[in-house]
């Protein structure tokens, strides 16, 4: 256990704070703050997020120790008063590299998961993709370049972390006077609304000192609405993370010359063409016009993300002793399941055959552990004559996913709630 990365209990115990969350806005009659498929969502991009950031946390620790030792511009002492110094510096280079996230199309990209939610929950806290992390973690450099030891950088970091957590739920409710000096629920819950008056408000993280320095201070004054200005109309795993990006590809083309398009990618998002999102929904989206048969999926689906987690608790507690293949399959069979899980959600048709890809992949890593890889054609084949002769597809959706027909509960299409 001398290995074992303790930074993997940060899991069970954002779904022991997620439960009491739930406990406590049961007894506060608010339980329709959580809705079954938004909170599922907002589940698997937190996951692929601690995933993926398992692959870039390392590099940019070294990073920091690089920038450091090498370029830091002061010799900052660790002294007691340091540590005040710099929850405030990290608070100040957070609170602009917020800003920048919201004011910039390309930085938005990597920042508008976060906001697509239109629930406001301790399960939007995970909605933070690699991409926002590649960004943040770039901006944190500034931090040890002011003469920060990487330590206490790392250290801070964590606590900031931490406390942003707690910041997205409306269990709390408004907090008095810590409003003019802390962001509270309340305060974070109007950053994340999409009312006029609310809209680019509230960056900071810990202190509300910045917001109010740099004009972008807002108290709660009326019930937020949560989510985008225009929604995104999917559970897509893929779609929600990419569809921005897409977004902003279409809107190059539609520029004719260099600064055109420079200005698309560094310009803010409410310039960007409103159009262009409906068109590629129509595109990336269509949706079958027939009556869809109604999935009883939520059993099948939680076990995919308790399946999930507990695979990534392993991973990230043994990363260090485990074999790079092992480290790979683990990676591609979570993410596969994260896919899976947003097919589930928008109840896609090819989710037998996604199913079968990543029964493929296990078999193929299984394979290769007993040495007979080339042996992996056997299993695919016989996967593919079992369909064709006893209808595998029909048997998965009449008793895994368990469908029914369309008209006998569809009262029951809209959300379900926990």
């Amino acid at each position: 256990m001398n290995d074992f990365n303790y930074l993997a209990f940060a899991m069970p115990a954002f779904f022991i704070f997620l439960y009491l969350e739930y406990f406590i806005a049961k007894k506060q009659g608010k339980a329709t703050i959580f809705k079954y498929e938004s909170s599922i969502s907002n589940i698997t991009v937190g996951i692929a997020e601690r995933l993926l950031s398992l692959f870039i946390s390392g590099s940019f620790y070294g990073l920091f120790y690089l920038i450091y030792e090498n370029y830091a511009l002061f010799f900052i002492p660790d002294s007691w008063w340091v540590w005040i110094l710099l929850i405030l510096v990290t608070d100040l280079v957070w609170y602009w590299y917020h800003r920048f996230g919201h004011e910039i199309n390309l930085l938005w990209a990597a920042h508008i998961v976060h906001h697509q939610s239109e629930e406001f929950n301790y399960t939007v806290s995970a909605r933070i993709t690699v991409f926002q992390a590649l960004v943040r973690n770039l901006f944190w450099c500034i931090v040890p370049l002011l003469g920060f030891h990487p330590k206490m950088v790392i250290t801070i970091l964590v606590v900031h972390g931490a406390y942003s957590f707690f910041t997205h739920t409306q269990t709390i409710g408004k907090l008095g006077w810590l409003e003019n000096i802390l962001i509270t629920p309340s305060l974070h819950g109007v950053h994340h609304a999409s009312n006029e008056k609310y809209l680019d408000k509230n960056y900071g993280d810990v202190f509300t000192f910045w917001d109010k320095l740099f004009g972008t201070f807002q108290k709660e004054e009326e019930p937020p609405k949560y989510g985008l200005t225009h929604s995104v109309k999917s559970y897509s795993f893929l779609w929600q993370h990419f569809h921005y990006y897409l977004e902003l590809i279409e809107a190059c083309k539609r520029e004719n010359n260099l600064k055109g398009k420079l200005g698309v990618l560094f310009g803010g998002p409410a310039k960007l063409d409103q159009d262009i999102r409906p068109v590629l929904e129509k595109q990336y989206l269509q949706t079958n016009t027939s009556a869809k048969p109604n999935l009883r999926f939520k059993n099948y689906l939680n076990l995919q993300i308790l399946l999930s987690v507990i695979l990534l608790f392993l991973v990230t507690g043994f990363y260090k002793s485990l074999a790079g293949v092992d480290i790979f399959f683990c990676s591609i069979f979570i993410l596969l399941t994260l896919i899976n899980c947003g097919a589930l959600l928008e109840q896609r048709k090819y989710i037998f055959y996604l199913e079968c890809f990543r029964l493929i992949v296990v078999i193929s890593f299984c394979f290769y552990r007993l040495d007979i890889f080339s042996y992996t054609a056997l299993p695919v084949i016989i996967i593919i004559i079992m369909e064709r002769a006893f209808s595998l597809k029909d048997a998965f959706n009449r008793y895994v996913l368990r469908y029914e027909k369309a008209g006998r509960s569809m009262k029951n299409n809209k959300h379900h709630q926990y």
